[in-house]
């Protein structure tokens, strides 16, 4: 069997994994599409047009930066609960090596988050009629933020070994990545109402990276800031290799025992 085939089987697994969960899927896809065409729509009344000109359109691609990070996000549950049941024992007695059920985990993650996302830049594609090769640098930004966080979600749930204090982690953080981006306030806004540091960190997390791409590719006449798109590409490739080592390395800890 060639080298990367049985990570693909343990993807695989976790997709199919995946689609058990039909109710929380149906309450996830409510819950963004609530944020689009309920929370921004209310809003692009609301918000200044001098600050934001059309908040419908500000919104949408933070939202498709959410819907894959909220869907890779899910793996880490899963490897936390299996690590809790001894799970694992069974896992490494299968024919494949320690380091292919590493990256078949995160791989799953970024599978899981790269098709949950796709309809909702489908959505946008629609909403601004945006077809171009820049679609391909879309996708790529996709799969390295499913990878990234898919790993942060998988480092978190084998950092410690408490349960409670695993949720309590993750809760903690997938609330402030959530909140605490350009998700749902413009950079200029953000910097005025946060510490310089603060400011920095939210600007810089990998859900606010991507949606400042999205933003760049799709609704470039919505957003007032300056971006560079190969310095947020550089940023969110180093997000990405950084949590993909550090998760991959505190997962096999845990399956060492």
């Amino acid at each position: 069997m060639m080298f990367g085939a049985p990570a693909f089987m343990v993807a695989y697994r976790d997709l199919q994994r995946f689609w058990k969960y039909r109710w929380w899927l149906a309450g996830l896809i409510a819950m963004n599409l609530a944020d689009l065409f309920i929370f921004a729509i209310v809003f692009r009344g609301i918000v200044r047009r001098e600050v934001i000109p059309d908040y419908f359109h500000f919104l949408a691609p933070g939202i498709a930066s959410i819907a894959a990070f909220a869907a890779a996000f899910t793996i880490g549950r899963e490897v936390m609960m299996e690590l809790r049941r001894g799970f694992h024992h069974y896992l490494l007695s299968l024919p494949i090596s320690r380091v292919d059920l590493v990256l078949g985990r995160i791989l799953g993650g970024v599978v899981r988050g790269v098709i949950y996302q796709m309809p909702f830049l489908a959505l946008l594609v629609i909403l601004t009629g945006m077809v171009s090769p820049a679609l391909a640098l879309a996708l790529i930004v996709t799969i390295m933020v499913s990878a990234s966080m898919s790993s942060l979600s998988i480092a978190l749930s084998t950092a410690v070994k408490s349960l409670e204090m695993q949720a309590t982690i993750r809760s903690i953080t997938y609330f402030a990545i959530f909140f605490l981006s350009n998700v749902f306030y413009p950079e200029n806004v953000l910097k005025t109402r946060f510490p310089e540091p603060l400011y920095t960190m939210i600007v810089n997390n990998p859900i606010s990276i991507a949606t400042s791409i999205y933003r760049v590719i799709f609704t470039p006449e919505i957003i007032q800031d300056t971006h560079q798109v190969e310095v947020l590409l550089a940023k969110l490739t180093l997000w990405t290799i950084t949590l993909v080592v550090v998760g991959a390395i505190l997962y096999d800890r845990n399956l060492k025992g």
